[in-house]
């Protein structure tokens, strides 16, 4: 019976050390979550074959720093179930977005990304499809400079914005059409932004730019008229919006974007032509 007590209580101890181990690497990691969104473009539909999403982290440690991007142990692969995916960008507009995956990831820095897409990407235009050429360059995958800093025991979503119209280029000595991904990358809970509804209804579709310098910034409304621009940098932006043909296009100028805040607009009412 002694003996048995003994076991027990050795077992209790390992128990409650293996448990303190887990709660200790829980609290030096982050938790990622990474979707994708779009920026419009004049397109009925834009087909792109996502084959991985790659992370490259710095966990803060001098010894484990390596500048030289080609190192392919420095970048962690998110799995996908299927290997690859196709994700229309053209429903990512609004308020929509495609959740890519997750990782946890110790504390530190998230360097940089890579979005490595396949060689099956097409355009729908007044319902032809159009075949995107991919330079061979970006079989490796399309790096996305973000260094943010991540801190243990928090969840954080960072945002692939993949500009459509910025992105897909008709080249002038040929008729093909060649995609050259405009993309950048944000943390969801510390990004700046501008937010706000369009009225009418009958407006719709509706584009929405923000100017500020050389930084535009492009979205359009959802269904329920609501746009957000997010992952922005702060500052006086000017702010666009061109319906269609039957309504007036309006100009909102002054409109300040303070560090990591959102900006909510006045609703936006478009008048008839």
């Amino acid at each position: 019976m002694k003996k048995t007590l003994n076991y027990l209580f050795l077992a209790m101890i390992a128990l409650v050390g293996f448990s303190c181990n887990n709660d200790d690497d829980a609290a030096g990691s982050a938790k990622v979550n990474f979707y994708l969104v779009d920026a419009p473009g004049d397109f009925e539909e834009v087909w792109i074959e996502v084959i991985a999403l790659r992370v490259k982290p710095d966990d803060g440690n001098e010894d484990n720093d390596v500048d030289d991007d080609s190192d392919e142990s420095s970048w962690v692969e998110i799995p996908y179930e299927d290997g690859s995916r196709y994700v229309n960008l053209m429903d990512l507009t609004g308020e929509n977005s495609q959740f890519l995956g997750t990782e946890n990831f110790p504390e530190g820095e998230i360097d940089q990304l890579r979005l490595v897409l396949g060689t099956d990407n097409y355009a729908v235009k007044a319902g032809k499809r159009f075949e995107l050429k991919t330079p061979s360059a970006q079989q490796s995958g399309l790096k996305i400079k973000l260094d943010e800093s991540i801190e243990g025991g928090k969840t954080y979503d960072i945002v692939i914005d993949f500009d459509v119209a910025k992105s897909i280029v008709i080249s002038g000595s040929s008729s093909n059409i060649i995609l050259k991904p405009v993309i950048r990358a944000y943390v969801k809970e510390a990004a700046a932004g501008i937010m706000g509804q369009v009225f009418p209804k009958g407006a719709q579709p509706v584009e929405v730019k923000a100017v500020k310098g050389n930084d535009e910034y492009n979205t359009s409304v959802d269904e329920n008229g609501n746009f957000k621009i997010q992952g922005i940098d702060d500052g006086v932006y000017k702010v666009t919006f061109t319906p269609n043909a039957n309504y007036k296009a309006i100009v909102k100028e002054g409109i300040l974007v303070e560090e990591g805040k959102m900006k909510t607009m006045d609703p936006i009412t478009l008048l008839p032509k």
